[in-house]
């Protein structure tokens, strides 16, 4: 944003005020202090400033301010009237009252209660300077051969539905000749090499992309970047969450099986070429605006990336 054409340093001239609020960093390192008053404070304090000591909050009563957070919605949404429900180390920062004045941005929204909130691609690997970076990209990831029908990148989990979920699908993609399998508990080393990740996603027609420790989880991304086709299990880990940037028609760039248990291999046989080069198409189409492009990338790039579109959708939005 610091290099964005759109900035001002002039606040009159400005349709929307960024708050600059590390909470993602703020959530970490207070996460274990067991008093909630002082795991708050900063997050209040933060409220109480733009709110009474920021001239120009007063215009808009906040309505044009936003904030980004690094982490899902559900780290900053603690209510201390629901008894007996683990935290997880949350604070209130989202049910300010300021707060919900605002928008922001989060990679993960709250389904039902998050209408302030937007949901925002995680970074993937690819962060490009120019244009002709995210043709050269493109190009790579339509024309890549791809001999495995799908695959699966994950680890197990050790209890709950997305636990049920994982088993099943590793059980699958294991016993199919037609999946290509990366186990992250076995080999945990290869899923954090990016060349390793795109490897398999590049050389897969499908990406297998059940919930992670909560409804989303970057790989949905990462698959996406790949022109690999994600299959999701959870209308919330992308359909409810990332309407700023995917198709409303979900049918023409992922499969969803919900938690139906389904033959995979089977149902993917059923989509024919055509349809899968035409699904590849649309995702291929859409990288750039999934793409977050290199910081020091100019104002005048050539090309939308995700800063651009959540700019141009929110003031859509306010105004």
């Amino acid at each position: 944003m610091l290099n964005h054409p759109c900035r001002t340093n002039d606040p009159a001239r400005a349709n929307l005020f960024y708050v600059p609020f590390y909470g993602g960093f703020h959530m970490s390192s207070m996460g274990r202090e067991t008093n909630y008053t002082a795991r708050d404070e900063l997050a209040v304090q933060l409220a109480e400033h733009v709110e009474q000591q920021q001239p120009w909050w007063g215009r808009r009563n906040g309505k044009d301010h936003f904030m980004v957070l690094g982490r899902t919605a559900w780290d900053f949404m603690r209510s201390d009237r629901q008894q007996g429900v683990v935290d997880y180390g949350s604070n209130t920062l989202l049910n300010l009252p300021a707060v919900r004045n605002m928008s922001v941005f989060v990679v993960e929204r709250h389904p039902s209660e998050g209408n302030n909130q937007l949901g925002i691609p995680y970074p993937s690997y690819f962060h490009p300077y120019t244009v002709d970076q995210v043709r050269d990209w493109q190009r790579k990831v339509a024309g890549s051969n791809r001999p495995y029908l799908f695959s699966y990148i994950g680890a197990r989990r050790k209890e709950g539905v997305a636990a049920a979920i994982r088993d099943e699908l590793m059980q699958q993609c294991s016993e199919s000749e037609h999946c290509m399998l990366l186990n992250c508990t076995a080999d945990a080393s290869k899923c954090s090499d990016p060349k390793e990740v795109l490897r398999v996603m590049m050389a897969s027609r499908f990406c297998l992309q059940p919930r992670g420790d909560s409804f989303t989880r970057r790989s949905v991304f990462d698959s996406l970047l790949a022109g690999c086709l994600p299959v999701l299990f959870s209308r919330h880990t992308a359909y409810t969450q990332y309407q700023m940037y995917l198709p409303e028609n979900t049918t023409s760039y992922s499969v969803f099986f919900g938690l139906r248990k389904v033959n995979i291999e089977e149902e993917l046989m059923k989509i024919g070429s055509g349809k899968v080069e035409e699904m590849r198409k649309v995702v291929v189409d859409l990288i750039p605006r999934l793409t977050f492009a290199h910081p020091n990338a100019s104002g005048d790039k050539g090309f939308e990336d995700v800063v651009d579109v959540a700019l141009s959708s929110l003031l859509r939005l306010v105004y």
